[in-house]
Order: structure tokens, then sequence, then C-alpha cells
């Protein structure tokens, strides 16, 4: 009897993974709880999964042409923050927007979003492009890089600034997707970009075969065409009339009202990435003062976190969604119940990377990696970080159910408390005056996420974030 109870169980459970992946269209504000977050979460999941993918086969195929290359990606990496933090913010402003509405069942407003949020994004795409054609060189020494790797690996920050438009694309189109209930489409578009990537990356990296060998150039050529041909799938899925949120003629006009109503939702999504990503350069500014091999290490050793940390947004999306689509269905305690479910799932699987992390540290980044002191400079940072990760679950899940629930001022500021008055000024403290080099800055990055943790714990018990109207 036990048995077969546990064989029905495993059914269920695989049963249930193939409908999350189909993508069936289900209402999230009826129903169980839990199986609401499991069916939003897993596509989520593969999708942040898929996402993070690009990094580490970049950087992996990229290691195996020198540190000099692989510096070269991570400062570029870092140098994007203004694109990314367009793209994050009017993916979460967008989400919110389309979520609400679903919740009200008013696909036609949705319908109108998406295509405002659209054109929104084609316009600071353009202006970012020309921003990457006529000054890479220059963005790359202003963030560390020496003159030589400048002129030699430019071409590739050239490439990625100037095919922005796909990298917004693909961030809008998924929060339309996210936002419906629709993860699947977007999981899917992920897949196809890191399936082309993945077989591009050593073919135009290293020229193999009839390819050229274009280098670290090479990368960014592979993500962009990747990332292309899955807009390409997204728009499909945008006009073909079978999804939730649907485009078409009625959609194409300019509608003044609504990108303000979005750019307003979005601002706070955009300065939380912003405040986010410009500590991030500020501690990439100062672990690149440790030297190169420093800065290789940081940057694979935040790009393992990164793959690690990605899935667990996937949770910190479902939980978005269900509390903008709860919200708009008047089940205010159904979205709170949402989200400290998924705050304690993400906690679990914290726990188990922490624990990870402590144990197989050095083994991940030799993986990745083979430049000894890089190495030990990586596994150190990661072995710091794991302090503070189970806290961080918290932190994470709150700050997306702040803004599924269209309260993106609140995150904003909490994020400029905790990373620019606290993790900047700690991790410069502890690098320079304490002597304690990047180890100062990684024990400033777990404390700073711990806290954030607690103060998003203590304002979203308050409830504030219920009265909110988007």
């Amino acid at each position: 009897m036990l048995k077969s109870t546990r064989i029905f169980k495993v059914k269920s459970f695989f049963l249930l993974f193939a409908q999350a992946v189909r993508g069936d269209i289900k209402d999230f504000t009826k129903g169980n709880i839990d199986k609401a977050i499991f069916l939003l979460a897993v596509p989520m999941i593969l999708e942040m999964l898929l996402e993070s993918l690009f990094a580490v086969v970049d950087i992996y195929f990229v290691n195996k042409i020198g540190i000099d290359a692989s510096s070269t990606v991570v400062l570029t990496e870092a140098s994007l923050t203004i694109l990314y933090s367009v793209a994050w913010g009017i993916s979460i402003g967008v989400t919110a927007l389309v979520a609400r509405r679903a919740g009200e069942k008013d696909f036609k407003a949705a319908s109108d979003i998406a295509m405002q949020s659209i054109f929104i994004g084609v316009f600071f795409s353009i202006i970012i492009s020309i921003i990457g054609i006529l000054f890479s060189k220059n963005i790359l020494m202003l963030m560390g890089a020496t003159v030589k790797i400048a002129n030699e690996n430019y071409l590739y920050t050239q490439i990625m600034l100037t095919s922005n438009l796909v990298i917004v694309l693909l961030f809008i189109n998924n929060a339309v997707f996210r936002g419906a209930g629709n993860a699947s489409i977007a999981m899917k578009a992920l897949l196809i970009a890191n399936a082309i990537n993945i077989i591009l990356d050593p073919l135009l990296i290293l020229g193999i075969g009839p390819f050229p060998a274009m280098g670290v150039a090479g990368a960014a050529v592979a993500t962009t065409i990747g990332r292309f041909i899955a807009v390409c799938y997204q728009f499909y899925h945008l006009f073909n009339g079978k999804a939730l949120v649907t485009l078409c003629r009625k959609n194409l006009g300019f509608k003044y009202h609504l990108v303000k109503n979005i750019l307003a939702t979005s601002a706070g999504g955009m300065f939380q990435f912003i405040i986010g990503s410009c500590s991030w350069v500020f501690l990439a500014m100062i672990i690149a003062e440790s030297g190169t091999e420093a800065v290789s290490g940081y940057g694979t050793a935040i790009r393992i976190c990164v793959f690690t940390i990605l899935p667990a947004w996937g949770l910190a999306n479902a939980a978005a969604t269900l509390v903008g689509q709860n919200l708009g269905a008047g089940q205010p305690e159904r979205a709170e119940k949402s989200v400290w479910r998924a705050a304690f799932l993400t906690f679990c699987f914290f726990a188990i990377v922490a624990f990870t992390f402590f144990i197989y540290g050095e083994q991940l980044m030799k993986f990745f990696i083979q430049d000894e002191p890089a190495v030990q400079a990586g596994t150190l940072c990661l072995h710091v970080l794991a302090i503070g990760y189970v806290f961080f679950a918290y932190g994470m899940i709150i700050t997306q159910a702040f803004n599924g629930a269209g309260d993106t001022t609140t995150p904003t500021y909490i994020n400029l408390v905790v990373f620019w008055a606290i993790q900047i000024p700690l991790a410069y403290l502890l690098a320079k005056y304490f002597l304690m080099g990047p180890l100062g800055v990684y024990i400033a990055i777990g404390l700073a996420e711990t806290i954030l943790a607690f103060i998003s714990i203590y304002i979203f018990k308050k409830g504030k974030w219920k009265l909110i109207k988007v």
C-alpha cells in the first residue's frame, strides 16, 4: 500500500511538471497555492537557469583564450548596468501591470500594456546602441581595463552594446508572458537562445571548422544571434492570437497615458537595478586594484553565484505574478500566503547551495578557470557569500512581492540604504583602510544582503503593499 502511494505521488509530480512545462492556461487566483507556485515557478526557474547559462557558457569558452579576454567579459557585463536597469525596470513594471489586469480578467488592457512597453524598450535601446558604437573603448577603460585590453577586445563591448535591442525585447516580452501566467513561453524562448549560443560559442570563439576564430568577439556574436531568434519566437506567440495576451493592429498606436503609467510603475524597478548594479560596479573597481587575477576570480565566482541565484529568481517571479493576479482578483490574503510559501521554499534551496559552496567551492572554480591565484580568489568569494545566502532568500522573494504589487518605490529605498549607505562604504573601508583587499568586499556583500532581508520582512509585515493601485 505504501509503495503504491509513493508511485502515485511520483507520477503526480511528473504529470504536474509536464503541465507546467507545457504551459497549460490556468487561473492562478483559485485553487491550491502550492500547486499554483509550482506551475508558475517550474518554467520560471528553468527560464532563469537558461538565462544564467549565457554568462556561464561565454566565460567557459572565453577563459580558454586568455585572462585578458575573460576580464573584458567581466568588465563589459559591469558596464551594461544601464541597459539591464532599463530592461529589468520595464519588465518589473510590465509584469505588475499585466498580472493585475490578468487578475481582473481584462486581457485587452494587458495587450495594450505589452505593446506600449515594447515602444519604450526600442526608444531606450537606440540610445544605448549609439553610445556603444562611439564609446566602447572608453567604457572599457573607465571600468578599469588597461589600454592594451581595451584596444584588443573592445569589439566584444561594441557588439554587446550595439545589439542591445534583442536583450531589451527578450526581457520585456518575457515579462508580459510571466505576468499573464504564460511562463512556459518565456522559458522556451530562453531555451532557443541558449541552444544556439551553446552551439555557436565554441565555433566562433575558437574558430572550429570553417568558422573564423573571432576570439572574445565571437561570444558577443553568438549571444546576439541566439537572442535575436528567441525574440522572433516571442513575437510569433504574441501575434498568433493563441496566448492570453496577444498583439494586433489595434495595439500598434501610441498611447501616452499607458506609457506614462508603465514608466511610473517601472521607474522604481529601474532605480532598484541601477542602485544595485552601480554598487557592483564600485565593488568591481575596488577589486580591480588587486590585479587581473582577482578580477577574473571574482567575476567567475559571481557568475557561479548568478547560476544559483537565478533559479531562485524563478520562485521570486512566481510570487510576483501571484501577488499581482490575486490583488487584481481582490484576494490580498491569498497573495500574502503565496509570498511566505515561496520564501520558505527559496530558503531551503539556498541552504543547500550554501553548503555546496563551502564543500566544493574550489572544485567549482577550477571547472571554469585554470589560473591558480584566480581560483583561490574566487573560492574565497564563494565561501564568504555562502554565509548570507539563507537570509538573502527572504529578501529576494519579498522584494519581488513588492514589485508584483506595483509598489516599486519601497524596494528602491531599501536598496538605496543597503547598497549605497552600507555596502559600498563598508567594502571600501574593509578593503582599503583595514587592508583586507577582496575579502573585505566579499564580507560587505554578505552583510548587506542579510540586512536587506530583515528590513524587507519588517516592512512587508506592515501590509501597505496590499493597498497599492496600478
